[in-house]
């Protein structure tokens, strides 16, 4: 047995090139390793592919194949094609933005410079990557912002907060039979309460039903159009406050409100941009609303908190400029702590210990952030510090108010059933997609011209696997929450051209807005975690009692199908539950109910439904 094997052919051909490259042209054999991506040149290229390399003065019709590119001449020569543009130009490109503002221009014939960024960068030198005054400022912002948050949540009696879905009549049967669970249904005096502020972007998501008409994507308010401006028990109340003109959209406000019991033919009406509806029956709970109320600092703080902090930004990227690493850890703080105290708290007033509890593993989210992209980009703009402003500012705080600037958009969530069913959704998620398809074709350009396509193709093409097989697990439905979403792509951002910081700056403020305001929600979730308040999809009892046996009285009984005549045994199913003008009357396994036992009025309308 020899000691040292020959060289296999494939082995020559390649050494035989290397060596005349570099008896050629002088340069080190190590420079052109054939693993080099770099260095590799397009006859090493086609060596790789199991072809040899094309000899000077030699037609391509005459090029010696491989077994496999006999066989498939032109899909091989596409895949090398493919191949070597893959890998990019060699030696790759190197990026590096010229300031905008520190560059010659000619219009007209007349030439003009601008020297704006040099001259500002000179101005403000000695404030300017200065420690002790960055320390000295940062603590004097801390405290200006803990008095902001004490004035917006703490000078108000925890109680007296409600959200914009709060009401005195819980949604599904959680208020039991007759209510019972929702009493008392009067007060005995005033209640005063405060709204926070954008309440009306808060929209039913799945249908209700009231009386005879179902009511969704928009607020649920019931009633208030009467001389007394009277609501239904279920109507929202800060919806209804901001109809009524107490209350304020834009700022919140505080009101009072008295429960005056049962209230028959609720009015609807079209007031302050607010539409409510009618109930032409009786209801057993009602409430009336006043201006008149003891409160203090009523008005939500969160616009002038906008601006505090869009001041102190704008002042770090233009004057304090600290190094890139300290002004993104100023953007991940302040960004996050706006949104939990201000902009979309998780609830009024706003849970201090959850908010800690997601904000350091938040911190490692945003540390990979820097690792796999702004590192590689924000250093790029330190000469430029008014570009680098806007670039990075303008679309981190459109990320930051991720709940309301997407807020227009008809999407809720991007699962298939929400989209299905929600108007516009199908055209606005094609838009979007097409617009992020673009976005992807120029940042896969910028990737294939610095020669970091090959990687990334790997990357991603390995996360699609893990997705696609996540997608196929039973019993689960793949959720990509928009906090998911910005992890997954802010590592193609990782290059310094000013739409990767817009990219980027907007993926961060997207991903803090979902970690403050929800957590790390799952990437998989039931059918039961999705459906929050939808009904069912069960099958649905019938009614005996119809238009071919019409009820003879308002005293009379009403009788409906088994369980074994509808065939829905093996559902589960072992009883019914009826619903009078939306309250719930009755829940068992009988076949009927005497409406004598309700003292209904035969005046006016009822409404009966059954599951």
């Amino acid at each position: 047995m020899s000691a040292n094997p020959q060289p296999s052919i494939e082995s020559q051909v390649l050494n035989r090139d290397l060596s005349n490259s570099t008896a050629s042209s002088g340069v080190e054999a190590s420079e052109l390793d054939p693993l080099s991506r770099r260095s590799r040149t397009a006859d090493q290229n086609e060596i790789c592919l199991g072809m040899p390399p094309l000899e000077p003065n030699v037609d391509d019709g005459s090029r010696k194949w491989s077994p496999l590119g006999r066989r498939f001449p032109r899909l091989s020569r596409w895949t090398r094609k493919a191949i070597i543009w893959i890998r990019g130009p060699s030696p790759p490109e190197v990026l590096q933005p010229t300031p905008l503002l520190n560059r010659s221009y000619k219009f007209k014939g007349i030439a003009f410079s601008t020297s704006m960024e040099s001259r500002w960068i000179r101005w403000t030198r000695r404030l300017s990557n200065n420690l002790p005054l960055l320390v000295i400022l940062g603590i004097a912002y801390i405290i200006s912002l803990a008095f902001l948050v004490r004035a917006n949540w703490y000078l108000v009696p925890s109680n007296a907060f409600v959200g914009c879905t709060a009401t005195f009549w819980s949604a599904k049967d959680e208020c039991g039979l007759d209510g019972s669970q929702c009493q008392p249904f009067t007060s005995d005096g005033p209640m005063d309460f405060r709204c926070p502020a954008h309440c009306l972007s808060t929209k039913l998501l799945n249908i209700r039903t009231v009386g005879d008409e179902q009511v969704i994507y928009q607020p649920l308010v019931v009633g208030g159009g009467d001389a007394n401006q009277t609501y239904r028990g279920d109507t929202w109340l800060c919806a209804a406050a901001i109809q009524s003109g107490i209350v304020s959209n834009s700022n919140g406000g505080c009101a009072s409100v008295s429960l005056v019991g049962s209230f028959t033919s609720f009015l609807g009406r079209d007031d302050h941009h607010v539409s409510s509806i009618s109930f032409p029956s009786t209801f057993p709970l009602s409430y009336r609303l006043s201006s008149s109320n003891s409160l203090s600092h009523c008005t939500d703080l969160r616009s002038y908190a906008l601006v505090l902090n869009a001041l102190v930004t704008a002042f770090l990227f233009l004057v304090l400029r600290p190094k890139p690493l300290v002004l993104f850890w100023c953007l991940v703080c302040i960004g996050y702590w706006h949104i939990t105290f201000f902009s979309d708290p998780r609830s009024e007033p706003p849970p201090i210990s959850d908010a800690f509890g997601t904000f350091l593993p938040a911190l490692f989210v945003a540390y990979a952030f820097w690792l796999h992209a702004f590192k590689h980009t924000m250093p790029a703009f330190d000469q430029a510090p008014w570009e680098r402003m806007f670039l990075y500012l303008l679309p981190y705080w459109i990320g930051v108010y991720f709940n309301e600037t997407f807020d227009k958009l008809p999407v809720d969530r991007l699962i298939p059933t929400d989209i299905a069913k929600q108007p516009g959704a199908i055209p606005a998620v094609i838009v979007v997609g097409l617009l992020v398809l673009a976005i992807a074709i120029n940042q896969i350009r910028v990737i294939r011209k610095v020669g970091w396509l090959p990687r990334y193709l790997m990357y991603y093409i390995t996360g699609g696997l893990v997705i696609m097989v996540l997608a196929l697990l039973p019993t689960l439905t793949l959720r990509l929450h928009h906090y998911i979403i910005p992890i997954v792509l802010v590592a193609a951002t990782a290059f310094p051209t000013r739409l990767s910081a817009i990219y980027q700056a907007l993926l961060l403020g997207m991903c803090l807005n979902g970690l403050s305001r929800w957590g790390f929600d799952s990437i998989l979730q039931t059918a039961d975690e999705l459906r929050r308040d939808a009904p069912l999809g069960s099958s649905l009892p019938e009614f005996l009692t119809n238009s071919s046996n019409p009820l003879s009285s308002i005293t009379s009984n009403l009788t409906w199908q088994s369980i074994e005549a509808m065939n829905t045994t093996n559902e589960g199913w072992n009883g019914f539950s009826l619903l009078v003008d939306d309250v719930e009357r009755y829940a068992g396994n009988a076949l009927n109910f005497t409406l004598a036992q309700l003292n209904l009025s035969s005046s006016v309308p009822h409404f009966f439904r059954l599951a």
